[in-house]
């Protein structure tokens, strides 16, 4: 059995009721669950939403989800995603009568994610049974962390050690490709959430770690990356009127 958990809460401060915001005529966190819905292998039956926030909850049920109750400690700015993802894989692992192949774990923010892409990460874990997880990511050589800076009492300065790179040029392309988790799906063995053994920041996902590659993805924690968001939903056959999905 592959169930799926979307996690999100209302007190974002960033951009307030952001996973309710309705983009393209749809709510935000609609579309992580209809890509979850729309897997060939995610059970349709076993996906969970955690939410401390009745209106992402009813926006969950709306969809077909089922409410997983996250307490107050899980939904603060200081907890950590996490934990709220071991709560939920918890709360889901005593309704269920089948073993746990894998979870699969979204963000109600992360709507760049497509059912194709959970397909080949849940394809790609069968194939390789060493791989604790698979997780997408996006390429991003402009945030080169030799492009990154910090600013110390009033002065830009280089955030880590430039010595630790080769060639530290200007070049966007000089460390090679610069890949990052973009937070639109992590497939897990359920070890992983079990065992906590895994790197910062997503410790979640273990240390051996498939690379599930797809553009622009992103989790929407500001308005200014709306245009992002709504340019990329339209590139994978979104609109006001229809999704790829209407077909199905």
């Amino acid at each position: 059995m592959i169930p799926a958990l979307i996690i999100g809460r209302k007190g974002s401060t960033g951009f307030p009721n952001k996973n309710v915001y309705k983009v393209l005529g749809r709510p935000l966190m609609s579309y992580p669950i209809l890509a979850v819905k729309n897997s060939k292998y995610v059970d349709k039956n076993s996906i969970y939403i955690s939410t401390d926030s009745k209106a992402i909850e009813n926006v969950g049920v709306k969809y077909g989800c089922r409410p997983i109750k996250r307490p107050q400690y899980l939904a603060t700015n200081e907890a950590l995603a996490e934990d709220a993802f071991i709560h939920g894989y918890k709360s889901i692992i005593v309704q269920l009568s089948k073993d746990v192949e894998f979870i699969v774990l979204l963000f109600c923010n992360g709507a760049t994610i497509t059912p194709g892409i959970i397909d080949k990460g849940i394809k790609k874990l069968r194939e390789n049974p060493s791989f604790d997880s698979a997780c997408t990511v996006s390429l991003y050589n402009m945030w080169s962390p030799l492009r990154a800076k910090k600013i110390d009492n009033g002065v830009l300065k280089p955030f880590g050690r430039i010595s630790d790179f080769s060639d530290p040029t200007c070049d966007r392309d000089s460390q090679g490709d610069t890949y990052f988790a973009d937070c639109s799906a992590f497939i897990c063995r359920p070890i992983c959430l079990k065992k906590h053994y895994g790197d910062l920041p997503f410790r979640w996902i273990g240390r051996k770690v498939l690379p599930l590659k797809q553009w622009g993805g992103l989790d929407l924690d500001y308005k200014w990356q709306l245009g992002q968001l709504r340019f990329w939903l339209q590139a994978h056959g979104f609109s006001l009127k229809k999704t790829p999905y209407d077909k199905r």
